[in-house]
């Protein structure tokens, strides 16, 4: 399908060989918002409370990730990272952006941190939440990672097994989470596509798992990208910590923890998160 083929106000971008959905709304410098990759998730229901506040300034693009939502269902599983970040990339030539703002949620956090390190010259500046890929080869997975990555296992995806993750992992008062919602992404991670080929799965092999420990690539304490890590210190999925160890190795990081919030950063504390990262999205670059 082309650029201009839309169901709704989302439209289709081919890619390479991808199909991506896309949602954009307001004007001005592009910012692109990368969800995280839980099952059922794509970029509107990750971002819903924060794209109208941003559109107020930007030009906002909202991607579903290969794997999620109404995009092509592949991802290169040898090097998962780099194979969205190289989709990113490919979206933003389809849409004759030059450089953007990526802001990134967890396994979005980890393309974006990934694109910035394979192609500096396209970001203008990176906002991360609670990046996947921080620390990966350190200590073990967090009870909270385990069962996201577990999810298709077993006996296969089930209501129980979402709710349990979203309201007792994903956010710091699960209370807040709307039935609606649950049922929502339940009936996305449930696409016969997607229980076929789950986007997000346990790294098959050592070579995998090393590419996505992104606090092992050098390039890191040479990155001159601009950059604001807002991590909730309560987060059961990835461990806030991470957000120390990038700000001790990348020399223009600044970090915000967030106090009460879980792993949902923009969606749990939204006005905090819409009020930082346009600040943050609007300074001056030297």
């Amino acid at each position: 399908m082309s650029v201009g083929e839309s169901t709704a106000e989302q439209r289709l971008v081919r890619v390479g060989a991808r199909d991506i959905a896309v949602t954009e709304r307001g004007a001005g410098e592009a910012v692109v918002l990368l969800h995280g990759g839980g099952p059922g998730a794509s970029g509107m229901s990750n971002y819903a409370r924060n794209v109208d506040a941003l559109a107020q300034r930007f030009r906002v693009i909202v991607p579903d990730l290969p794997g999620y939502g109404r995009s092509s269902k592949d991802i290169d599983q040898s090097d998962p990272f780099g194979d969205l970040a190289g989709a990113v990339r490919g979206l933003l030539d389809a849409l004759g952006i030059d450089r953007a703002h990526l802001v990134g949620n967890s396994y979005g956090g980890a393309a974006a941190l990934r694109l910035t390190l394979d192609r500096p010259d396209r970001v203008k500046r990176l906002v991360l939440m609670g990046p996947g890929g921080i620390g990966t080869t350190r200590r073990p997975p967090t009870p909270g990672l385990k069962r996201l990555l577990a999810y298709y296992g077993g006996e296969g995806p089930t209501r129980a097994k979402l709710e349990r993750f979203i309201r007792d992992d994903l956010v710091y008062d699960g209370t807040a989470v709307p039935v609606e919602m649950i049922e929502e992404r339940y009936q996305a991670s449930i696409d016969p596509e997607v229980v076929a080929n789950p986007p997000l799965r346990r790294p098959a092999g050592l070579r995998t798992l090393l590419r996505m420990d992104l606090l092992r690539d050098q390039r890191l304490s040479r990155a001159a990208t601009p950059t604001l890590v807002l991590w909730g210190a309560d987060d059961k999925v990835n461990r806030p910590s991470g957000g120390l160890l990038l700000a001790e190795r990348m020399p223009r990081c600044d970090l915000y923890l967030v106090a009460g919030t879980g792993h949902w950063v923009q969606w749990e504390r939204p006005d905090l998160f819409n009020s930082l990262t346009a600040a943050f999205l609007s300074e001056e670059s030297e």
